[in-house]
């Protein structure tokens, strides 16, 4: 399962925000919308957060309603990506320049004996 946690604690977050991605993700059904504490990503718009087991982790902020098209991409390749790393990030649209973080997956998820 892959999920998108979006910060119920920034300003122009929310429910309005993930109810949105939600949307957008509707047709994808190895994704999960829901709404997270403060993720310390704050910068003037709402933080969204994507992970899943064993794959690199992504914080973006500030992301607002005209950078979720984007979404919809990065769906797409992180599905694709055997670690979750995104190489090219341009079909992200305005949403890649949003990126503050890439974490990448905990060793245990790589290495079961680390």
């Amino acid at each position: 399962m892959n999920w998108i946690f979006v910060c119920r604690e920034c300003r122009e977050g929310g429910a309005a925000l993930a109810e949105a991605a939600a949307k957008i993700l509707a047709d994808r059904p190895n994704w999960r919308v829901t709404l997270a504490g403060c993720m310390s990503g704050c910068r003037g718009g709402a933080s969204l957060a994507a992970r899943a087991p064993g794959k690199t982790a992504y914080l973006f902020s500030p992301v607002e309603p005209e950078d979720l098209p984007g979404l919809a991409a990065f769906a797409a390749l992180y599905e694709a990506s055997p670690d979750g790393a995104i190489e090219d990030a341009r079909p992200l649209g305005s949403l890649r320049l949003k990126a503050l973080a890439r974490i990448p997956p905990h060793p245990f998820a790589l290495d079961p004996e680390a």
